[in-house]
Formats: C-alpha cells, structure tokens, sequence
C-alpha cells in the first residue's frame, strides 16, 4: 500500500513540476523545446540528485524513461494552454507547492528505503524537494524560490521532518507519509496566503579598530 502511495506521489510531483518548469518557459517566451527542457529539468532534477548522492546508479529516470516523456508531454500541453489561467505565476506558485510537497516525502521514503538513516532521509527529502525548482529557476533567469525572503526550503524540511519522525516512531507509513505532505502544504500555502518570511540579516555598521583596543 505504501509503495503504490508513494509511487502516487512521484509521478504527481514529476507532473506538477514539469507544469511549474513550462510555466516559468511561457513567461519567457520560450519555443516549445525550451518548454520541454525547463519541465524535464524540473520535474526529474531533484530526484536525479538525490539518487546520485545515495549511489543509486542509473537514477531513476534513466531506468524508467517514461518520466521523462510525461515532462515532454506535460510541456507540450502547456505550450498551447499556458494562456488560459488569469495569473500564471500564482498558480506556478501553488502547483510549486504541491510538488514541493510529494517530493519532500518521496526523498525522505526513498532514502529510508536505500538503508540510510533518519537525518540523511531529512536533508534528501529537502534536496529532492527543492533542487528541481532551483534549476527551472536559474534556466529561466529567475532568483530561485529558495533564495527569496518566502519560507520555502523550511516547508520542505517540516514535511521530510514529519514523515521520518513518525515513521521512526512507530507509526505506519502511509499515515506518516499522509502526514508529512499535510505539514508541508500547510506551511507553505500559509506562507503563500500570509506573507510569512523567515527573518532575514541586517546590515550593520562595522567597528573601528579603536573600539577593539587595538
């Protein structure tokens, strides 16, 4: 049960990020081959990483190439109905957040299933969460979503963070997952309706060399 749920999960999220990597393309006025490489990237980019870091060699995409046609495929239909939605970088926005949501716990599961322990599953479910997007953001000229004043990597970290925890802790998969992809939407789509931001650095005046003593 958990493996189809989870197995669910992945080729919702490869779905929902290859939409996000074609809707960065459409506000680009990219051709359609700038379509299908910023949805491909997007959507196959953080698990291609963290199946690199976990040594799983060919990653998953290679052995199954159909997650790389369904990227194609996803932007091809974005490229004839990208006009249709009134606000395209809001929605980019909450279907950004769904797959942040299913791939921070498709990282963490898959880590836990490749036999590393709880605080690599973590980190993995917050790479395969959040390497994606840095790529279609940095391909279409973008600031990455990560890099902004939004709370976005923490989203991540709170799902991956409560799926491992529970499961840990005794509690079957399927629920933990179920939760986990609860926590990280909650936090992100707040952030989203909210405005919430984590605090930032603030510049500061440097000190003299006589304030030191020196």
């Amino acid at each position: 049960m958990i493996d189809t749920f989870i197995a669910a999960l992945d080729w919702l999220g490869v779905a929902v990020f290859a939409v996000t990597g074609a809707l960065v393309a459409s506000r680009k006025q990219m051709d359609v081959v700038g379509f299908a490489l910023l949805a491909t990237v997007t959507g196959v980019g953080g698990g291609t990483v963290r199946d690199l870091c976990l040594g799983l060699v060919p990653v998953f995409w290679v052995g199954q190439p159909v997650y790389v046609a369904v990227c194609v495929a996803v932007a091809v239909l974005v490229f004839f109905t990208a006009h249709i939605p009134e606000s395209r970088y809001r929605l980019l926005l909450w279907l950004d957040a769904a797959g942040l949501s299913f791939f921070c716990i498709v990282g963490a599961e898959r880590t836990l299933a490749a036999g590393a322990g709880p605080a690599v599953a973590i980190i993995m479910g917050v790479v395969t969460a959040t390497i994606g997007g840095v790529i279609r953001d940095v391909l279409g000229g973008e600031i990455p979503v990560i890099l902004r004043r939004e709370i976005y990597a923490t989203a991540a970290l709170a799902g991956a963070l409560t799926f491992v925890g529970l499961a840990v802790a005794g509690l079957p998969q399927l629920p933990a997952a179920a939760a986990g992809f609860a926590v990280c939407l909650a936090v992100r789509g707040a952030a989203l309706l909210r405005g919430w931001s984590l605090p930032v650095y603030r510049a500061r005046p440097g000190r003299n060399p006589g304030d030191l003593g020196l």
